[in-house]
């Protein structure tokens, strides 16, 4: 058994991330009808993101773009990753399960990895991992075959996995994310909040359907700009937010969580 990190000290905190296509306009779409994507302010704001990353204490690993898969800013979807283990995902979508290489060789050095096989699919944007809880939203991306094999894959570390029904959105971390210990941000309208338990919830604004993801790190937010009512909510709910620009990755039915996975280095 692979023993989990030591609580004796504090590994460094990695952002991986990778750099945007080219073919970025060329994404697959679900619930969002197609619009242009301009190409540098989405750099710009990526790179803008990435400085949060950095700023909130992260060590940015940046990978060069991939010109011929449009949606591989998007590494959370290609690997979950926990202290234990790292399991690489099978995407959903055909286009994006050649993404999966290059995320796999970038976390090699850090991890024991496991793959998600046929006929399992999991998007890592479905995936909210709460304590030794992990809920997997089963969506148009993921299925209950790989709901099941990420079960067996954490199992022996004290992981339970739980499958999750979405409404009108792509991924589970569209209705809801984590953004401290004991609160979770949602929309009741995409995911039924009673499967949470006994966590804390801040509600998006109803004017604000997007405004549930988020990326927490210790004690602060990565937070999109663009929602407001949703940011203030927050805020009186005592939540610290840095705010990024990210009008061009929600074009593609991306958001702050999706590019980056965020992982304790050995």
């Amino acid at each position: 058994a692979i023993e989990p990190l030591s609580q004796e000290y504090d590994p460094v905190l990695i952002a991986l991330t990778r750099q945007i296509s080219p073919r970025f306009n060329e994404c697959e779409l679900t619930h969002l009808d197609r619009q242009p994507i301009d190409l540098d302010l989405a750099r710009t704001q990526h790179s803008q993101y990435e400085a949060a990353l950095r700023a909130l204490g992260c060590e940015v690993i940046s990978l060069p773009a991939e010109p011929d898969l449009p949606d591989s800013v998007f590494v959370e979807d290609v690997a979950l990753v926990f202290d234990e283990v790292a399991i690489i995902t099978r995407p959903g979508a055909d286009s994006r399960k050649p993404e999966t290489a290059a995320i796999a060789r970038a976390l090699q050095p850090y991890r024991t990895l496991r793959s998600i096989q046929a006929p399992g699919t999991i998007d890592g944007g479905d995936v909210l991992c709460v304590g030794q809880t992990v809920y997997v939203g089963l969506s148009s991306r993921s299925n209950r075959a790989g709901v099941e094999q990420t079960q067996e894959y954490l199992a022996p570390y004290g992981y339970t996995v739980k499958g999750v029904e979405v409404t009108g959105c792509l991924h589970l971390k569209s209705a809801v994310t984590q953004v401290s210990a004991d609160t979770l941000l949602i929309n009741p309208a995409r995911v039924d909040r009673s499967v949470f338990g006994e966590m804390r919830f801040v509600e998006v604004d109803e004017g604000e359907p997007s405004a549930a993801n988020a990326v927490w790190i210790d004690d602060a937010v990565i937070y999109p700009a663009g929602f407001p009512k949703t940011q203030r909510r927050l805020e009186e709910a005592g939540v610290h937010l840095r705010i990024v620009e990210a009008t061009e990755v929600a074009k593609a039915e991306g958001a702050v969580t999706c590019c980056s996975l965020i992982f304790r280095g050995a």
